[in-house]
């Protein structure tokens, strides 16, 4: 079966936003930049440092990234990343470590569906979090 794994894009923050959602999410994180790739002779120097491509695993979860070329990417309201805890306190641990320097829209809280807040991360980033005892699919 396929998956489907959020793609994120930076302008210049993907490896500090990356590493902050390590500490949030744990798992093991890997970078790629423009300068170590096989175009890093032609990139200019100023960009070598910016990541082509980074992966952050953990088990069934995985989340990559990229900075752009220089270009600023358009962070909207389209798409919003939802954490779907298997335990209630994994995704009260998860919200408050992304809480750090977000707007939370919603604190966790217990809805008619289950536990469930959004926030918006400290680098323009939406996410979700929902807990149920019984899973919703």
């Amino acid at each position: 079966m396929a998956t489907l794994n959020p793609y994120l894009n930076f302008d210049g923050k993907c490896r500090e936003a990356m590493t902050f959602y390590q500490s949030c999410l744990g798992g093991d994180l890997r970078f790629m930049t423009f300068g170590e790739s096989q175009f890093g002779d032609q990139t200019p120097a100023e960009l070598k440092d910016r990541i082509l491509h980074s992966s952050l695993t953990n088990g069934s979860l995985v989340l990559m990234g990229s900075d752009t070329m220089g270009e600023n990417p358009a962070i909207g309201n389209a798409n919003t990343l939802c954490v779907v805890g298997s335990a209630k306190g994994e995704v009260e641990a998860i919200f408050a470590k992304l809480s750090e320097g977000a707007n939370v829209t919603h604190a966790l809280k217990e809805e008619f569906f289950g536990t469930f807040g959004d926030l918006t991360d400290k680098y323009g980033i939406p996410w979700m979090f929902q807990y149920s005892p019984t899973p919703m699919g």
